[in-house]
């Protein structure tokens, strides 16, 4: 399925405006999990005029609902991360046509063309569990970069670490992305001084390492790796559209996704900038999901650009409002 609403055609934010309330429209009559939960909220659809008026689904239904505004088949079926015994998020992906054309486009957004780059995928833990968005989101930027010497690695960091000083040292812009326990291994046996290398994180321990603030990881990381900043990627299994921070944990989405900061204590009401909130995400490629989620990360905008950094997460005690669905037989 190739319709996608236009929205990689977006300029402006009045043209972000309109579309999202395009979308709104047409998931709320086709989506029956968004449109019960509208009906429970009480919204009126019809009334919806502006984008501070639309609903927010709260990410948990994608681990117990198929959240999906089109019918069966689909091209794909992604399952988040997740430790044993968890209840993992589903993302039913009607057309991988419009998630390979948002992360593309996004990508060169921010790096330019990926031909340009060879990257180094250290992901072990989203290998493993399979189905993963991100390792299918890599895998295909790794084709895209025609290397020879772009590829995953598993454990073998040895061969990892070889390879990324060898062709550091040769001049070779390389992209390192890695989900974060697995850069820390990497960097307790060894030690770089890169020249030519971006090094991404794509955050979270996945239960392997403690905890630890965005920023103490970056620290660390720029000394271990010798690089001026790291990178961050945040992007989840329930959104086929990324941010990217290329520093200081500032993070920036390309035109057709936008950030709101929810009031914690009033799930229907945006916090200005510089105040921190709950983490709402406006993606307009899930055209065939639901475009508007309430994520479980607290954060802050940082500009009027909309550029916003990540602060944390919700205790599952600190959720509050929404979760009508969830008390519904």
């Amino acid at each position: 399925m190739k319709n996608d609403f236009g929205i990689f055609d977006i300029q402006n934010s009045s043209d972000f405006e309109r579309k999202a309330l395009e979308i709104f429209q047409f998931q709320a009559c086709n989506n029956p999990v968004y449109k019960r939960f509208i009906e429970l909220l009480g919204v009126s659809v019809h009334k919806v005029k502006s984008i501070a008026n639309i609903p927010f689904l709260p990410i948990e239904f994608f681990k117990t609902y198929q959240v999906v505004s089109a019918p069966p088949p689909f091209d794909v079926l992604f399952k988040s991360s997740g430790t044993s015994g968890m209840n993992r998020s589903k993302h039913f992906v009607k057309s991988l046509y419009l998630y390979e054309q948002s992360f593309l486009r996004t990508f060169r957004y921010f790096y330019g063309d990926v031909k340009n780059l060879t990257i180094l995928a250290l992901l072990p833990s989203y290998l493993e569990q399979g189905q993963s968005s991100l390792v299918y989101m890599v895998n295909k930027l790794i084709e895209k970069t025609g290397q020879q010497n772009s590829g995953f690695y598993l454990h073998n960091y040895d061969d990892l670490a070889t390879k990324l000083q060898k062709l550091d040292a040769q001049g070779e812009k390389i992209l390192l992305i890695g989900v974060s326990y697995a850069l820390l291994d990497l960097t307790e046996k060894y030690r770089f001084r890169l020249k030519n290398t971006i090094v991404m994180e794509t955050g979270g321990m996945k239960g392997r390492r403690k905890e630890m603030l965005r920023e103490e990881l970056h620290k660390h990381l720029i000394k271990a790796f010798g690089v001026p900043h790291i990178h961050s990627e945040y992007g989840m299994t329930e959104l086929l559209t990324q941010s990217y921070s290329q520093g200081k944990g500032v993070f920036y989405s390309p035109p057709w996704q936008k950030i709101l900061i929810r009031d914690t204590e009033d799930p229907m009401s945006y916090l200005p900038e510089g105040k921190t909130g709950g983490i709402n995400v406006i993606d307009l490629a899930n055209i065939y999901s639901c475009s508007f989620i309430a994520t479980q990360d607290l954060g802050k905008i940082t500009s009027s650009s909309g550029s916003f950094e990540i602060l944390g997460r919700f205790d599952h005690s600190d959720v509050r409002g929404c979760n009508l669905l969830l008390f519904q037989n």
